[in-house]
């Protein structure tokens, strides 16, 4: 499970509607130009830097200042600027704010408005991506349509419909978020190589890889076509919804699927109150539906964010977005998954041979290299792979994730990380990385215990 492709993935990805005057701040227009996004990103930078230039003449008066207030005014100017610029760029923060060890809170808490409260686009916009879409304006289509999203998130927003006496949930995706990836990735690059202390070699490894799936979540035509597939293959899971999906009313830029009634996860973890039953139901429900996948389709819903899962009122878990997918390459899988295996740590040869299979470790590393790498990544092979070494494991346990949170900050300090001039890891681990990161986090946030021997079957 783990590779410094999950720090890569957690670096370079990781409320309510933002109001003006009490009303809910629309996006009349996206910067969809390379010029013009870059000018965003440009403008941002120069934000911050008054920023740290405020924090810094204050610090002269009081040298005991923390950096709570600069941390603060980051986050929020961040954030409004890849709120206007949405896409692939507000999918960064989206991914940054489910990294509980790389950012401080506020940055946290900001971007994961992200997840599900980014500001939604203006209905002009809404019915000009219907005209480009259907070649009909919404209210041609259904019989009611509302004006103002239920929720909006990086990618696209959502808005409830109705047709014959069903209520349905359309989600219209920004316009220009497949035209702007390439560009958006390359201005993140110096972000991820600088602030986040990537090295050169492991961002030439992944970023061809984190295009990827960002091309793909913005093709609703595949996505529709997965959907469909997936939640059909997952449908005899217990205590899973699914929705159906209804070709005839989507397009390249629409996708239509039944409304599920219920909350997000993440208003869920706001403070409502669940059952300890209730939650070891959820948290089973999120373990089974992931294993299946893994272990029986070898295709995955890889954005576990709270975003997309519904609660809905008799306490089922509800799967309302299968943008993502990472499908896993048998070689790949062969390897990768000996790391669960319960015995793997007390078979130091097969375990020597999985490290150089899944490039943690290379041939003509330096002996101190092998033996530094070596040691690291056991520890995170223990670490990360404790709950599948007992039958029942308490996602609540605090200290499992203190221990967690703690020594993947140690890895983001060490410099013979940051030094190295190659990849510690492999492309097809960092999805599958950042599901089970994002799983763990949700089991965490639901205080939930779950059987972990269920659908696992793999066999070295």
């Amino acid at each position: 499970m783990p590779s410094t492709s999950a720090n890569f993935f957690t670096k370079i990805l990781k409320t309510d509607f933002q109001t003006l005057n009490g009303k809910v701040k629309r996006a009349r227009s996206i910067p969809v130009g390379k010029v013009q996004r870059a000018s965003k990103f440009i403008s941002t930078g120069a934000k911050i830097g008054g920023n740290y230039l405020k924090h810094y003449s204050k610090k002269l008066v009081n040298p005991d200042l923390s950096r709570d207030e600069l941390h603060q005014d980051n986050a929020t100017d961040i954030y409004n600027s890849l709120s206007e610029l949405k896409g692939s760029a507000l999918k960064v923060a989206q991914m940054l704010s489910m990294d509980k060890n790389l950012l401080p809170s506020a940055y946290q808490q900001q971007f994961a408005m992200a997840q599900y409260s980014a500001p939604p686009l203006s209905y002009p916009l809404v019915v000009r991506t219907f005209e480009r879409s259907l070649n009909k304006k919404p209210q041609e289509i259904f019989d009611t349509f509302s004006s103002a999203a239920s929720n909006a998130a990086s990618i696209g927003q959502v808005h409830k419909a109705t047709l014959k006496g069903k209520n349905l949930a359309v989600k219209i995706q920004y316009p220009g978020v497949a035209d702007t990836v390439k560009s958006d990735l390359a201005m993140v690059k110096p972000i991820a190589l600088r602030m986040f202390k990537l090295n050169q070699a492991e961002y030439n490894e992944f970023i061809g890889e984190v295009e990827t799936r960002l091309l793909e979540e913005s093709d609703y035509d595949l996505e529709l076509k997965r959907s469909i597939e997936l939640s059909k293959q997952c449908s005899h899971i217990p205590n899973l919804l699914f929705p159906d999906y209804y070709p005839a009313l989507s397009g390249n830029r629409i996708l239509t699927m039944d409304w599920i009634e219920g909350k997000p996860l993440g208003e869920i973890f706001k403070g409502e109150s669940l059952s300890q039953p209730e939650r070891n139901r959820l948290g089973q429900a999120l373990w089974d539906f992931y294993h299946f996948q893994i272990h029986t389709l070898r295709s995955l819903h890889a954005d576990p964010h709270p975003g997309n899962f519904i609660i809905s009122p008799d306490r089922k878990l509800g799967i309302i977005d299968f943008g993502c997918v990472k499908v896993i390459p048998a070689d790949f899988y062969k390897a990768y998954f000996q790391l669960l295996d319960k015995d793997i740590l007390t078979d130091k040869a097969r375990l020597d041979k999985v490290f150089h299979d899944l490039r943690f470790i290379y041939p003509d590393d330096l002996d101190k290299d092998k033996t530094f790498f070596k040691e690291v990544f056991t520890q995170l092979v223990e670490l990360l792979g404790r709950p599948f070494r007992t039958p029942k494991f308490n996602f609540a346990e605090k200290s499992y994730f203190t221990s967690l949170y703690q020594f993947g900050e140690e890895i983001g300090s060490m410099k013979a990380f940051r030094d190295s001039k190659k990849a510690r890891g492999v492309k097809d681990a960092l999805y599958i990385n950042r599901t089970y990161y994002g799983l763990y986090s949700l089991l965490h946030e639901l205080k939930a215990e779950v059987d972990t021997t269920s659908y696992v079957d793999f066999k070295p």
